[in-house]
C-alpha cells in the first residue's frame, strides 16, 4: 500500500476503512463522486467499504457497529452534518475520522484545508496524517447533549436551517443566504444573553439577529463570521450579529456572497471555553445546520476530542 494512511497500519484488507455516504449531500454530489473515488482508492491500494446511510440514526448505528467490529478508519462522505453524526457515534473510541466534503457547507473540511472537490480531497486524505481537533458539546433546554463540529447558534441562522433543504440546488453560501432571507420575512425581534461559566468575562446581552458559538472560522458554506477561530485551540468563538433592519441585511447580501463576511461594526466576538445562551422567547438552536433543541443552551469546547485526517502543512 502506497499512502501515508496505510503506513500507519490503521487500515488493512482485514480491517478496511469504512466510508459512510450520505447520498443526498450536496444535492446528490456525493453519489456523483462515488465511482471515481472508489476507483482511485482501488488504484492506490487503500481498502475501503462504502455504506449508504439515509439518516443520522442509520449512520450512527452503522458507525458503532463498525467500531465494534474493529474498524479504525471511518470517513464521512457528505457535509458538516454527516461528519457531526460520525463524531457523535465515534467519540471516545480509538479511531481516526475523515471527511470527503460533498455537502452544501463543508466548513470543517475547509478548516482542515482539504480541497473543496471531493475527489481531490480523497487524494489528499490518502496523504494525510491524523490530527487532534476540538469539537463542541451543546446541552439544550430538554437536557439532551449533542456534539457538533463547526458552527451553531440561535436566531436567524437557526430559523434558516429549517429552510435550507429547499435550496439544495443552489451552490455554496448562496443556499444559506437564500434560506436566511426567507427566514427574515417571519423573524421576530430577539434579545439574547450570553454568559461564560468558569470565566471572568462579563455577560453579553443585547437585541441580536443571531448569536453563534463557532469552532470553525466559517459556517454556512464559507460565511467567515469568526475569522480567528481555530479547531485546536481549546476555545470557541461566541458572536452576536446586531439586530439589523431588513434593509441593512439586504444591503449586506452582495458582500456576504462575494467575501463571506460582514462589517466589523455588525459583529461582536468573544473567545471562551464555554458559553450559555438564553433568549427572551422560545428559540431553536442549531449545530452544523441541524436543529439540536431549544434555548437556553450551554455550549462547551471539548479540547482534542477526536483525531481526523488532515493534510500535512509545512
Amino acid at each position: 500500500m502506497c499512502c501515508a494512511v496505510a503506513e500507519l497500519c490503521i487500515a488493512s484488507r482485514e480491517f478496511p476503512a469504512v466510508v459512510f455516504v450520505n447520498p443526498r449531500a450536496g444535492d446528490g454530489r456525493a453519489r456523483r463522486c462515488l465511482s471515481p473515488i472508489k476507483r482511485m482508492f482501488t488504484e492506490r491500494s487503500f481498502p475501503a467499504d462504502f455504506i449508504f446511510t439515509e439518516s443520522t440514526e442509520s449512520l450512527e448505528s452503522h458507525a458503532r457497529s463498525a467500531v465494534q467490529a474493529g474498524r479504525r478508519v471511518l470517513l464521512a462522505m457528505g457535509g458538516d452534518g454527516t461528519l457531526q453524526a460520525l463524531v457523535n457515534a465515534a467519540y471516545g473510541c480509538e479511531v481516526v475520522l475523515g471527511i470527503l466534503p460533498a455537502g452544501g457547507g463543508n466548513d470543517f473540511a475547509a478548516a482542515l484545508r482539504l480541497p473543496k472537490n471531493p475527489i481531490a480531497a480523497a487524494v489528499a486524505i490518502l496523504l494525510a496524517k491524523p490530527r487532534w481537533v476540538d469539537v463542541l458539546c451543546a446541552r439544550t433546554a430538554d437536557g439532551s447533549r449533542r456534539l457538533y463540529v463547526g458552527g451553531g447558534g440561535v436566531g436567524l441562522d437557526a430559523d434558516a436551517a429549517s429552510y435550507s433543504a429547499s435550496y439544495a440546488q443552489l451552490p455554496g453560501r448562496l443556499r444559506y443566504v437564500a434560506a436566511a432571507l426567507r427566514a427574515l420575512r417571519e423573524f421576530k425581534p430577539l434579545r439574547i444573553r450570553a454568559e461564560f461559566p468558569g470565566s471572568e468575562l462579563p455577560p453579553m446581552e443585547s437585541p441580536a439577529l443571531l448569536a453563534g458559538a463557532l469552532n470553525t472560522p466559517s459556517y454556512g458554506a464559507g460565511l467567515r463570521l469568526a475569522p480567528d477561530a481555530r479547531i485546536d485551540d481549546g476555545s470557541l468563538t461566541t458572536l452576536f450579529v446586531r439586530n439589523l433592519s431588513a434593509l441593512q441585511v439586504l444591503a449586506a447580501v452582495p458582500r456576504l456572497l462575494a467575501r463571506g463576511d460582514l462589517p466589523d461594526s455588525y459583529v461582536t466576538r468573544v473567545s471562551a471555553a464555554r458559553v450559555r445562551l438564553t433568549t427572551d422567547r422560545e428559540c431553536l438552536f442549531h449545530g452544523d445546520g441541524e436543529i439540536l433543541g431549544t434555548a437556553p443552551v450551554e455550549i462547551e469546547v471539548l479540547p482534542k476530542a477526536v483525531r481526523v485526517l488532515a493534510p500535512v502543512t509545512s
